[in-house]
């Protein structure tokens, strides 16, 4: 079992920067591939951006060049940089810890935390 806890939203302009941050529990941090998910009202829940267990990155085309995604297995935590925001930006942003085991996909998600991007 993995507790993701998200911290870092709030009410920004357009233009401005936000940092995410997701602190995992447990000890086996390394070994998730681990992504930010947003949902705006009214929208499906989207992939903005993942991290695998070497580092491999992508992101949703959207976000390319002014989000940037990374990792700290020390410190069990995975962190979103959002720059130059938009308001199409605005969601509740969630964090997601994913692996395999035995075969199945085991998926954790924290309690999300909201991004407003408004003037």
């Amino acid at each position: 079992q993995v507790q993701l806890v998200e911290s870092g939203g709030g009410l920004v302009q357009p233009g401005g920067s936000l940092r995410l941050s997701c602190a995992a529990s447990g000890n086996e941090f390394s070994i998730y591939v681990m992504g930010w998910y947003r949902q705006a009202p009214g929208k499906q829940r989207e992939l903005v951006a993942a991290i695998g267990t070497v580092g491999s990155i992508n992101y949703v085309d959207s976000v390319k060049g002014r989000f940037t995604i990374s990792r700290d297995n020390a410190q069990n935590t995975v962190y979103l940089q959002m720059n130059s925001l938009k308001p199409e930006d605005t969601a509740v942003y969630y964090c997601n810890a994913r692996r395999l085991r035995s075969g199945s996909v085991l998926n954790y998600w924290g309690q999300g935390t909201q991004v407003t991007v408004s003037s």
